[in-house]
């Protein structure tokens, strides 16, 4: 019982002293909306300090001077960073909003008009710019079937068949 307390807060001492970096991107078909639907849950920090690389005002998610343009900014950044196929075909991810849940950032989008997901491409470099120990973990739902799979920088791409 010690042995294991002592692990656990010697776990945590190491985890506070080199921190992990990761965002988890979940993929789900949704076959009675004909819909692809996609959320990204990123810590709120690490989108903060990665959109303030490509603006010249303030970044403050929590409470956004311009809800209208932080949208605007979160929405590019994640098609320039996210790009997806659908059955060999290239997909525009529709962006729908974010929330904040704790210490993170849920990012909500979609691809409409996708009756059958049989294979999904998917090029994903999101944080990599903010740090090189970035890690994006896909979990990808289609037909009753779900798969993981973890891209850690430098690797972009990765395939799920259905």
């Amino acid at each position: 019982m010690v042995n294991s307390m002592v692990q656990w807060l010697s776990m945590a001492f190491i985890a506070v002293l080199h921190p992990f970096y990761v965002s988890v991107i979940d993929i789900n078909h949704n076959t009675k909306e004909n819909a692809v639907e996609i959320s990204i849950r990123i810590f709120t920090p690490d989108l903060e300090q990665t959109l303030q690389k490509y603006s010249t005002t303030k970044i403050d998610i929590a409470n956004p001077k311009d809800k209208v343009v932080l949208d605007k900014q979160i929405s590019s950044y994640i098609n320039q960073k996210l790009q997806i196929k659908i059955n060999g075909q290239p997909a525009f991810i529709n962006y729908i909003g974010h929330e904040i849940q704790m210490e993170s950032v849920w990012i909500y989008a979609e691809i409409p008009k996708i009756a059958q997901l049989k294979k999904i491409d998917i090029n994903c470099n999101l944080l990599y710019d903010y740090k090189d120990l970035q890690s994006n973990i896909f979990h990808v739902k289609s037909k009753d079937a779900e798969k993981s799979y973890k891209l850690d920088f430098p690797k972009t791409t990765t395939s799920f068949e259905f």
